[in-house]
């Protein structure tokens, strides 16, 4: 049954009523399609409408997806953090706008994508509560009519426990039935996570490109071309950045169509629905992908990124507080102009005691969040 259908999902709706009559007449031993004994609009869609019936089970499914979503962003946060924990103290030049800034760790950096996925996870744990209320048993409009009043007091309760999810009975029918503010909000919570993973996924691309002069490797997963060999693409990272994209996309089509609800309904809650179901579903093999295929692949070589860092002339704003801004340009100058490091360039203008420099420029003083007078 195509997404993209007119009628708020009343031929998914009747589709399924068809395959629960049927089935139910194979079991009795009837023929399929005899619907003189069960009938799909009078049995297996009795006091229900499409407008109850397809909202809610469009909650359902998100709520599962949601479930495993939560465990996936758990798991890619895991790997950040191995990689934190193990290349803490690397030293990395940072950039700021693409150019060379001072020098930030490979720590610091997985610890920014830590951060970032532990607010997506909270985020998501929270969706739940965004799309619990459910509008089951309220009929057509939200109005109850031709619908026995203990049906629709306990529809919701008893899917909750079927289901065992966290389902509620909506206290304003009619709210639930014609808005799905609600389903833009949780998208919107989707749309940030993709954000990060799209941001974490270009950061590692650009950093494990050639042209970068970085010491990050990422594993190769497939053969990077069909003519040139050895070739290593970021195929992962543009898989990712692609998926993303495809997030974005879905959120302006939830976006948009949710904004045009008629009165009391909307009449395109499959579509809708179907861009929800999508999101999570591309978010959950994202995470699975980028833990698996490009975190779980990661080397970074500590001697190629200290060397790079000593190398790099705003290194020198490390030493601003001991010698002043002027003779820390001295040698950042002399740094960019004999293509020397640090060491070597104070050892030439004799600026500051070659034990005292070495001590200032170690890995975990660099590392220290500002410093102390009595430094």
């Amino acid at each position: 049954m195509p997404a993209i259908q007119g009628g708020a999902g009343t031929s998914i709706n009747m589709n399924i009523n068809e395959i629960i009559a049927n089935l139910s007449l194979l079991k009795l031993g009837k023929a399929p399609g005899t619907y003189k004994f069960i009938y799909p609009f009078v049995h297996a869609n009795i006091y229900q409408s499409t407008n109850d019936v397809i909202p809610t089970s469009l909650r359902l499914a998100a709520m599962k997806l949601l479930n495993e979503l939560e465990l996936k962003i758990n798991d890619t946060r895991s790997s950040v953090e191995a990689l934190e924990g193990k290349y803490r103290d690397v030293l990395r030049t940072g950039y700021t706008q693409m150019q060379a800034a001072v020098p930030s760790s490979y720590g610091k950096l997985f610890s920014a994508y830590s951060n970032a996925l532990s607010r997506d996870w909270w985020r998501v744990s929270k969706c739940f509560e965004r799309i619990k209320t459910v509008n089951l048993g309220c009929g057509a409009t939200g109005s109850g009519m031709a619908i026995p009043r203990y049906f629709i007091m306990e529809a919701a309760k008893n899917l909750q426990q079927i289901t065992g999810l966290p389902l509620t009975r909506s206290e304003n029918m009619s709210d639930t039935t014609s808005n799905l503010d609600s389903i833009v909000e949780a998208h919107a919570i989707l749309k940030s996570h993709a954000v990060n993973l799209e941001k974490m996924a270009g950061d590692l691309r650009l950093l494990s490109a050639d042209i970068s002069n970085e010491s990050l490797k990422i594993k190769a997963r497939q053969a990077g071309s069909s003519i040139m060999p050895g070739k290593v693409n970021p195929v992962i990272s543009e898989f990712v950045i692609s998926s993303s994209q495809r997030v974005y996309a879905n959120d302006a089509i939830i976006t948009n169509l949710s904004a045009q609800s008629c009165l009391e309904l909307n009449a395109y809650l499959p579509i809708i629905g179907n861009a929800l179901l999508d999101s999570l579903k591309m978010l959950i093999s994202v995470n699975e992908s980028i833990k698996t295929y490009l975190l779980e692949g990661i080397e970074i070589s500590k001697e190629t990124s200290y060397q790079s860092v000593i190398h790099n002339p705003t290194l020198s704003t490390a030493l601003i507080p001991y010698v002043g801004y002027k003779k820390a340009s001295e040698i950042a100058s002399l740094m960019k102009e004999k293509n020397i490091d640090v060491f070597e360039a104070n050892k030439l203008l004799k600026i500051i005691e070659n034990q005292k420099i070495h001590e200032i420029l170690k890995p975990e003083n660099l590392l220290r969040l500002g410093f102390s007078l009595n430094d």
